[in-house]
């Protein structure tokens, strides 16, 4: 008897923000934060809202887990990862990332004792995260915010 597929989940939608603030000198920087687990360089992210829009999501997150504040806009790019999930069965996320033009830098944030936040430029950034997709819209970051 031949052995059942194994069935392919679906994956879940998340968002994110890339924050960044224009360099008085021309450039820009991106803010990474660390993940609560393990400490690895990611962007602020999570689940969709009840009520609210994609971009209202992305925006709350870019708050809670990098106390940063700013105009936000279009969504920029996506890329998919595996979240590790506590109990077990891990599930394969898709994260639509919109870009945060960072106007406030709060000292005080939800998570701010269990997070680290650093500013990279584009390619440091790129090289400092794990997922292929958000390595691409990092490094890329320059030229996506002229074309939106």
């Amino acid at each position: 008897m031949p052995k059942a597929a194994k069935k392919k989940t679906k994956p879940r939608q998340q968002f994110g923000v890339a924050p960044y603030r224009s360099l008085p000198e021309g450039g820009l920087e991106v803010l990474l934060v660390t993940s609560r687990d393990t400490g690895r360089w990611i962007i602020p992210k999570g689940w969709p809202m009840k009520k609210g829009s994609p971009l209202k999501a992305a925006l709350r997150e870019g708050f809670e887990e990098a106390g940063v504040r700013g105009e936000g806009g279009a969504e920029i790019g996506a890329f998919e990862y595996v979240k590790v999930m506590e109990f077990g069965r891990d599930r394969p996320c898709r994260v639509g990332v919109f870009a945060l033009k960072v106007t406030e830098e709060l000292e005080d944030w939800p998570e701010r004792e269990e997070r680290v936040r650093r500013w990279f430029s584009p390619a440091e950034a790129a090289e400092a995260v794990n997922e292929d997709g958000l390595k691409e819209i990092l490094e890329t970051l320059p030229a996506r915010l002229e074309n939106g």
